[in-house]
């Protein structure tokens, strides 16, 4: 059963701890693994929380720091176990990008730049499954179905009351001009857009071609902040068979002052939602 726990999170702080108490140790990653008969590689993912951890790691890397004091090992191992649980997307069976959907639902603020469609909470029910069809030509229909319900529960940040998700998105105008599905599931999805842009936690800023080149002509990424101040921001970058997570200080403050740059160069508010209710008006022809 699903747990209100959030797995990915836990991995994240249980594994920011045991680093941090590993440098007042003043002990190299390859130390400890040498001290545990493990490899190094099993110590960095423990420590990035890319990897679930059990009790036995945290009361052995415990050992290896002499932490004596038992309150600190207890809430450790407590954190182990929160952990191994499952958390909402797991009732989905497997999902590539699981690890991205737990940090994304810890998030307080998420800032997205895609040049290719329409940003993922932000489309119609119709859209993505048409895109994920499309993107995913060998993928059985029943696993389309379950991406595409896996993406709808995500949405469920925006429209959340209590605590919405703060959703800023550049879009590059290729996405809005790309034709996914037909010209009436296009317009509908640019009418719902528009809609959506004017929720008070959700920005949206299209990037039109007359820019030209921009910081952002790599390609996707996001920047997700989080807030417990202990969790450091997240770049994610999506690739084919396996994803990016960056998340030195160093290396998000540089995504971070591209992505000022590209909502610099981008449309305005008022400016976008003109801009794309112009196309959608195209594709009522």
């Amino acid at each position: 059963m699903a747990s209100n726990v959030n797995p990915t999170v836990r991995r994240r702080r249980l594994g920011q701890e045991l680093r941090r108490l590993r440098e007042l140790k003043g002990m190299t990653a390859e130390e400890v693994a040498d001290r545990l008969l493990v490899s190094q590689s099993k110590i960095s993912r423990l420590e990035n929380g890319r990897r679930s951890i059990s009790q036995r790691d945290v009361r052995d890397l415990c050992g290896v720091y002499e932490v004596e004091d038992h309150r600190v090992v207890d809430s450790l191992m407590q954190m182990a176990k929160d952990s191994r649980q499952q958390g909402w997307w797991h009732a989905f069976g497997d999902i590539p990008y699981s690890v991205y959907i737990g940090l994304e639902t810890d998030a307080a603020s998420l800032r997205v730049y895609e040049p290719q469609i329409v940003p993922g909470l932000l489309q119609t029910r119709e859209y993505a499954e048409a895109l994920i069809t499309g993107a995913l030509p060998e993928t059985p229909s029943s696993d389309v179905e379950k991406r595409v319900q896996v993406r709808v529960r995500r949405q469920e940040r925006i429209a959340s009351d209590e605590s919405p998700l703060r959703l800023w998105a550049v879009v590059d105008e290729a996405a809005l001009r790309r034709v996914v599905g037909n010209k009436e599931m296009m317009r509908e999805q640019l009418e719902y857009l528009v809609e959506q842009s004017q929720l008070p936690h959700v920005t949206v800023q299209v990037l039109p071609f007359s820019m030209g080149a921009h910081p952002g002509i790599t390609g996707h990424y996001a920047i997700l902040e989080f807030p417990d101040a202990s969790d450091s921001s997240v770049v994610y970058i999506e690739g084919v068979t396996s994803d990016l997570y960056l998340e030195k200080a160093n290396d998000v403050h540089k995504y971070t002052v591209m992505y000022e740059h590209l909502r610099a160069q981008a449309l305005n508010v008022e400016q976008t939602r003109e801009f794309i209710e112009d196309i959608a008006k195209s594709y009522a022809k």
